[in-house]
């Protein structure tokens, strides 16, 4: 009875999430990584399919380290960080901040080009 058990480290937690054009997140996690996840794959199946409308999209947050839209939509923060794309020196993405709105845009190839 004294043996504890213990799960495995969970991974990386999603601290900030901006919705991007072309159904695109830009993702900033606890381990300092930058990513990109395309979620446009998601908008065909069944309960994803209200962020089809781009201000349901755009109303994501950050919570529990992990990413939700109204209705309680919610994202596995593993599938997040294994499905999105890290910005790298080497990456296709580009962050630029935009000083007009206080926030950032950032301009991205598709993940299929990323990829080749």
């Amino acid at each position: 009875m004294d043996d504890i058990i213990t799960g495995a480290p969970l991974g990386a937690r999603v601290t900030a999430v901006t919705p991007m054009d072309d159904y695109m997140l830009y993702l900033k996690f606890d381990n300092g990584e930058q990513r990109i996840f395309d979620a446009k794959p998601l908008l065909s199946i069944g309960v994803f399919k209200p962020l089809q409308k781009k201000t349901f999209f755009n109303a994501v947050k950050v919570a529990y380290g992990s990413i939700i839209w109204p209705s309680d939509i919610d994202y596995c923060p593993d599938t997040l960080y294994a499905e999105s794309v890290l910005i790298s020196d080497d990456s296709p993405f580009q962050i630029e901040m935009n000083q007009a709105d206080e926030g950032i845009s950032i301009v991205a190839e598709s993940r299929e080009e990323y990829k080749k």
